[in-house]
């Protein structure tokens, strides 16, 4: 028998198999990093962790950025074939919501350069949505390939404003929270149809549920940036992220007996964005129970976070992120 025949196309472990969800790592840590800066100036945190978190979460996208760019020079075949993945694809949007967190971060420190980044994610994050939506209207899609994750790169939209405005672009980031906002409105209810009628998330998916809280997180802090303020509109739409983060809790149990799956990394940012929104709620009301509720949330996101880089560090550390997946 030939030898070349029985080789399979790729080593058991290559870089070939490099998950495309592993941009979800700097938008967790650059949430987690947020959060803490937020918490600095609403319920004064150290200012120093959040600007440290930011700092690695810039760090971590340049390698992650770069592994997967190394990915498609020697296995151009396997990471065009995960960009055509009915569930992984939707990862791809989180490379750039990734570039919009580190331009956030860098907005104290070097404005001009936050710009320039802001805008590169900003175009490629519309052209990501352009090719997503292009792809569900020409070919239908199983019911089993609604999940949570598709709202990545097409309500990511709603983040851009929460930096835009603060760098001078407030039409642009109208426009772009207009985008954002009405394809959550549009895509949610698809997905939530999915959940309720079937078929069920397989167990390794079932933390993409979480993502379900990130737009609303994201969409309240995003009207409070563009407004001024905590006003009636962002309250609002805070209120149903306080209740999905209330539903979201209820499956705790259950999640904290999965076996770790990249799909855990799908708690990390909207837990963050979570207690950005909360903490932002607690500085504009001076409420001390808002301020407890955000020193609550900013605990949880940092537990997750931290929980969820460890596992991905042994994960990383045993080779098993360069295994075909399942």
């Amino acid at each position: 028998m030939s030898h070349s025949a029985a080789a399979p196309a790729h080593p058991p472990r290559s870089l070939a198999h490099l998950p495309l969800p592993l941009f979800a790592a700097p938008m967790g840590v650059g949430g987690l990093g947020l959060a803490w800066r937020e918490a600095g100036r609403a319920v004064g945190a150290p200012a120093a962790v959040g600007e440290a978190l930011l700092a690695l979460a810039g760090l971590v996208w340049i390698v992650v950025f770069a592994m997967h760019f190394m990915r498609w020079l020697r296995h151009k075949e396997a990471f065009v074939g995960e960009l055509r993945h009915p569930i992984r694809s939707a990862f791809a949007g989180a490379m750039t919501i990734g570039l919009m967190i580190v331009a956030g971060g860098l907005i104290p420190h070097a404005p001009e350069l936050a710009a320039a980044v802001w805008i590169v994610a900003v175009i490629v994050h519309l052209a990501i949505g352009v090719w997503t939506v292009r792809g569900l209207l020409m070919a239908p899609r199983e019911a089993a390939t609604l999940t949570p994750a598709l709202l990545i790169p097409l309500v990511g939209n709603i983040l851009a404003p929460v930096f835009g405005a603060r760098l001078g672009f407030a039409p642009t980031s109208w426009a772009l929270f207009g985008i954002g906002a009405l394809l959550w409105a549009i895509v949610q209810p698809l997905i939530l149809g999915r959940l309720i009628n079937g078929p069920p998330l397989m167990e390794r998916l079932r933390p993409m549920l979480v993502i379900l809280l990130a737009p609303p997180s994201v969409g309240a802090i995003a009207l409070a940036t563009l407004t001024g303020g905590w006003g009636p509109a962002a309250l609002a739409v805070y209120g149903l992220a306080a209740f999905m983060a209330v539903v979201l809790l209820t499956f705790a149990p259950a999640y904290a007996r999965m076996k770790f799956a990249m799909s855990w990394w799908g708690w990390t940012f909207p837990s963050a964005a979570f207690a950005v929104a909360t903490l932002g709620v607690a500085h504009a009301s001076g409420s001390a129970v808002f301020a407890a509720l955000g020193w609550a949330a900013l605990a949880i996101a940092t537990v997750v976070v931290t929980i969820v880089s460890v596992a991905t560090l042994r994960a990383a550390a045993g080779g098993h992120l360069l295994l075909p997946e399942g």
